[in-house]
């Protein structure tokens, strides 16, 4: 094995400020694994940490990313979950196992990989253990990079969280990677569901995915079209990934005992609705912080058991991360992963 490897630094906030460096290869502590990474799934909360810092206390230079699948080549002592050429994957938040998160009342735990800790753009990482989980066997690299986080973020929503079960409906707003690892979660579970989108080509993409309705929100009133396609039900599950005031419009399509996972900020962090239909309807919001370690083991071999193939949007080589950060600002259907294979 080589002594030097590269990795991506970012030395303040805005892209200008990455570039790929020479390291040496770290050496597994007492606990820990080294990994060799081959693929690296990108989500929004990356180019939001690259761009502006999202306002965490940052310690520069720092490695973003936070995906990763990889390959275990050696472990230091007392190392007992993995051994060398093991496949493993990425925990989004190293030091949530199972139960609450982190933090407290104050202080909501924000310690992720690639803000907080380091990150995983790199060639090789040294992690403790107990920041790891085995891959699923029947995906290859690129696939199993992609559940740490857009993966893991729908299945705690509706598996974890929401306790999703066959004939229920769930409204999923949006095509990107946790919007279809939710279509592919909850058809897997027996689920009705209804995707709303801005492109007609997404959506077409997403009923060859199984989506049951599918609704362009440019040319109807899709709170309305929900409430037709199920007799005036609404929804019982819906993945808000918008964020913003388009809260509002979730409580609106929410069924009676509904149930909304408040995921993403693509229109701001500041969300609101109205008290009325949210206090009338029983609703619960629940804040999704993606999940913890023992819900991706779970979702891990769910995979395994169900035959969920993650959709991949597009790759790129590992020099190629600003090129795919800007395929990331177009929105694009499915997962982008950079390559180190």
């Amino acid at each position: 094995m080589a002594e030097a490897m590269r990795r991506w630094e970012l030395n303040g906030t805005g892209r200008d400020r990455l570039a790929i460096v020479q390291a040496d290869i770290p050496s597994p502590r007492p606990g820990e694994v080294l990994v060799r990474v081959t693929a690296v799934a990108l989500n929004y909360r990356d180019k939001l940490l690259i761009d502006d810092g999202m306002g965490l206390a940052l310690s520069y230079p720092l490695t973003p990313g936070s995906d990763l699948a990889g390959r275990v080549v050696a472990t230091g002592d007392g190392v007992s979950r993995f051994h060398a050429e093991d496949r493993v994957i990425s925990n989004f938040a190293p030091d949530w196992i199972d139960g609450a998160p982190q933090g407290n009342g104050r202080v909501p735990g924000h310690d992720t990989l690639g803000g907080i800790y380091p990150g995983v753009l790199a060639e090789y990482v040294a992690f403790p253990e107990d920041w790891l989980v085995r891959a699923p066997a029947s995906l290859d690299d690129v696939q199993a990079s992609t559940l740490p986080c857009a993966g893991l973020t729908a299945w705690f929503s509706l598996i974890e969280k929401g306790g999703l079960h066959a004939g229920e409906t769930v409204l999923i707003e949006g095509t990107g990677g946790v919007a279809l690892f939710g279509l592919q979660i909850a058809k897997a579970h027996g689920a009705r569901v209804i995707i709303v989108s801005g492109s007609p080509d997404k959506l077409e993409r997403a009923k060859s995915l199984g989506a049951d309705h599918c609704i362009l929100r440019s040319s109807e009133n899709w709170v309305e079209r929900v409430y037709q396609l199920t007799d005036d039900h609404g929804a019982d599950h819906i993945l808000e990934i918008v964020g913003g005031p388009h809260l509002g419009r979730a409580v609106e399509a929410a069924a009676i005992n509904g149930r909304i996972y408040l995921i993403g900020v693509f229109d701001g962090f500041e969300t609101s609705a109205q008290a009325g239909p949210l206090m009338l309807k029983n609703l619960v919001v629940q804040g999704i912080g993606v999940g913890h370690r023992r819900a991706l083991e779970s979702f891990a071999s769910a995979v395994d058991q169900i035959g969920l193939l993650p959709v991949i949007g597009k790759t790129f080589r590992f020099e190629e991360l600003p090129e795919a950060l800007d395929h990331l600002d177009q929105g694009p259907f499915g997962k982008i992963v950079v390559e180190l294979a």
